[in-house]
């Protein structure tokens, strides 16, 4: 818009910031379901259309849940009709008026008092309604909520899914928690962490990879069922499977094991797809997902001992010289996600992608936090639900064995390159006053929500995905089709 238009409204009816409230009971969606013929109603929302004929306009606004049509006539809002002739699509106005419907059947509120709430300076870009722009609609992802109304509504579903989560874990008496984002030392997962700088105590901290070393102390405190919902951060690469901040759910379970888990995670999922769906099948990209369990097992160790050659007794370095052999990789070494890649493919190549699957017999040397097989020591009590070839939960039976868990972590220290080499010792200490046999579960939420939305890209389920910034220049408006 131009400045003579702010100025012209400024001066004849005011400061277009100036309110600070409006009575808006009712969403646009509760007005629409509980019409009535000449209730009065109060709403607000955007302005998004408007066709004038002469004397009398017919508009439409919008809000979180929905359209809803207006109608303004000059002789009902007298010198109020000069604003609304003079609003911008983009604007924010309230309005007051009674309902009807048009000779059409539309639903309408007849505008008999109109509020000015704020004023848009930018117009929304050319094509709004159908913007599709993906850098466009990551990077401003407010343009992105107010052209396409299903990108909003991933989002409130996504909000749902969480609160069916924290339900089921509430209902089955696990207590949530909190614990802390800022770690002095780097744990609980395999991953590079981000480092900062804590300036009052002069020392480097670590953006959290993973909250389970602190859950775990939980356990030892005391409490038999915890979770959280937590934000997670890798400092690592970005894909449409993998973003370096996350959502994670993570929860412990005491005088369990990690079938117990297999079963909790059958019961969640299903109950989310009925929830959210209506259904245990599941419409993913090209084709179908059938939840209903049980799930199929597929054994970690078999899979690499048939494509390279590899039993569960071999250490790390043998493992990794076979498997770079038989790719011709020799002397490039691999990378902990390099090797979940080729997990991922592995997976995908031999399995039907239509079901889940839980890989199990994982080995003991690059599980360093799960308890060994009571009748194989070289493998763990460990799994990784796969859906679609994405991973999205890790399970363990905990290993609580302070003296055998202290030579894992030192072990861990001498082959992980991505953390740094310091071992938690506090943790350890927690250990040594008896943690009770536990099982533990980590779940990707934002993995979750590509399934159950059926969303290609783990950034249309996250609302402000990290993107590498942009200069000034590519930040004005004129660059996203937008006029000044």
């Amino acid at each position: 818009m131009s400045k003579e238009k702010l100025d012209k409204i400024s001066a004849n009816f005011g400061n277009p910031f100036a309110e600070t409230a409006f009575d808006k009971p009712f969403t646009i969606k509760e007005i629409l379901d509980s019409f009535e013929e000449n209730k009065v109603v109060s709403v607000a929302g955007r302005l998004v259309t408007r066709r004038e004929h002469g004397k009398s306009s017919f508009a439409n606004i919008m809000d979180y849940t929905g359209k809803i049509q207006i109608y303004a006539r000059l002789d009902i809002l007298a010198k109020d009709y000069e604003l609304f002739k003079d609003l911008d699509i983009g604007d924010i106005i309230g309005v007051k008026g009674k309902l009807f419907k048009t000779h059409t059947g539309e639903l309408t509120i007849l505008v008999e008092e109109l509020k000015l709430l704020s004023k848009a300076l930018l117009p929304l870009p050319e094509k709004w309604h159908g913007l599709r722009d993906v850098e466009v609609r990551y990077r401003q992802r407010y343009l992105d909520l107010i052209a396409n109304p299903e990108v909003k509504e991933i989002f409130l579903k996504r909000s749902r899914i969480i609160s069916q989560v924290r339900d089921f874990f509430n209902k089955l008496g696990f207590m949530e928690v909190e614990t802390p984002m800022l770690h002095t030392i780097a744990g609980g997962a395999a991953g590079r962490p981000f480092v900062t700088h804590h300036n009052a105590l002069d020392f480097d901290v670590y953006l959290r990879i993973a909250p389970e070393l602190y859950l775990k102390r939980l356990l030892v405190g005391g409490f038999d069922k915890v979770f959280e919902i937590n934000r997670s951060f890798r400092n690592e690469g970005i894909s449409t499977r993998h973003s370096p901040e996350f959502t994670m759910l993570e929860a412990y379970c005491c005088y369990n094991n990690y079938d117990y888990m297999m079963k909790l995670c059958e019961e969640l999922f299903c109950s989310l797809a009925k929830e959210i769906n209506g259904s245990l099948v599941l419409n993913y990209q090209d084709g179908t997902i059938d939840l209903t369990p049980p799930w199929q097992r597929i054994s970690f160790a078999q899979i690499f001992k048939d494509e390279f050659g590899i039993l569960a007794e071999d250490d790390q370095d043998v493992f990794l010289q076979k498997i770079t052999a038989k790719l011709n990789l020799a002397g490039k070494g691999l990378s902990r996600s390099q090797i979940l890649n080729i997990t991922e493919e592995l997976i995908e190549k031999k399995f039907p992608k239509n079901k889940p699957a839980f890989i199990v017999d994982f080995f003991t040397w690059n599980s360093p936090l799960a308890k060994k097989k009571k009748d194989n020591p070289s493998l763990v009590e460990r799994f990784e639900l796969f859906i679609a070839g994405l991973e999205v939960a890790n399970a363990y039976s905990e290993l609580n064995d302070p003296i055998e868990q202290k030579e894992r972590f030192k072990k861990q220290m001498e082959t992980e390159e991505e953390l740094p080499k310091k071992i938690d010792n506090d943790f350890i200490t927690a250990l040594s006053y008896a943690m009770p046999p536990a099982t533990g579960l980590g779940i990707g939420i934002d993995r979750l929500v590509m399934l159950l939305l059926n969303q290609p890209s783990i950034r249309d389920v996250i609302l402000f995905p990290l993107l590498k910034p942009v200069s000034e220049e590519e930040q004005r408006p004129e660059a996203e089709g937008q006029k000044p």
